[in-house]
């Protein structure tokens, strides 16, 4: 019986010798001898206000007031006077956020603003074109059919393009001229 203890014993001090081994080969030999440092900077989608007091605010509703705002093409703006308490967006200025977030980048320097409309998000391009989203649903092929309307070269002018059953979107008027083309 004591030979049994004895060599649980000697396997116990084996076995944490060999983890010890095998740690301090992975701690100096293995491990990478430096860190690399990174900074995540948020993606903004929006501003709340303008001028130097606008506030940056990203595609889920954070408030980023440390990161300087793009001056071309600029963000577009919520309609927002101050920023909410709390420090993130809700309700209809989240959707607004998340559809703006969701904005092709051959489309950004096109989009002015946002705003809740009849139907929900509605986008204004600086043309004066409207796009209407509806909820914040489908926000790839709803923008993919909005840069489709504006490059079909057999449409012209339009005033609102209803985007919420985006395999049919809808147009609406001919007041306003396309955007040129990026």
């Amino acid at each position: 019986m004591a030979r049994l203890g004895t060599l649980r014993m000697r396997l116990a001090w084996g076995a944490t010798a060999v983890l010890l081994a095998a740690l301090a080969i992975y701690w100096f030999a293995l491990r990478p001898g430096e860190a690399t440092p990174r900074v995540l900077v948020p993606r903004l989608a929006a501003t709340i206000g303008s001028g130097p007091g606008a506030i940056g605010v990203t595609g889920k509703g954070a408030m980023v007031r440390w990161l300087p705002l793009p001056d071309d093409p600029p963000l577009p703006v919520l309609p927002l006077t101050e920023p909410p308490k709390g420090g993130r967006l809700r309700g209809p200025a989240l959707e607004q956020a998340r559809v703006l977030a969701a904005t092709p980048e051959g489309l950004r320097p096109y989009v002015q603003s946002s705003y809740l409309g009849a139907s929900g998000v509605d986008v204004a391009l600086t043309s004066g074109i409207e796009l209407g989203f509806g909820d914040a649903s489908q926000l790839v092929r709803k923008w993919r059919a909005a840069a489709a309307v504006l490059a079909d070269p057999s449409v012209t002018a339009v005033d609102y393009v209803d985007l919420q059953a985006p395999g049919r979107p809808a147009l609406e008027g001919s007041e306003h001229e396309l955007p040129p083309a990026p």
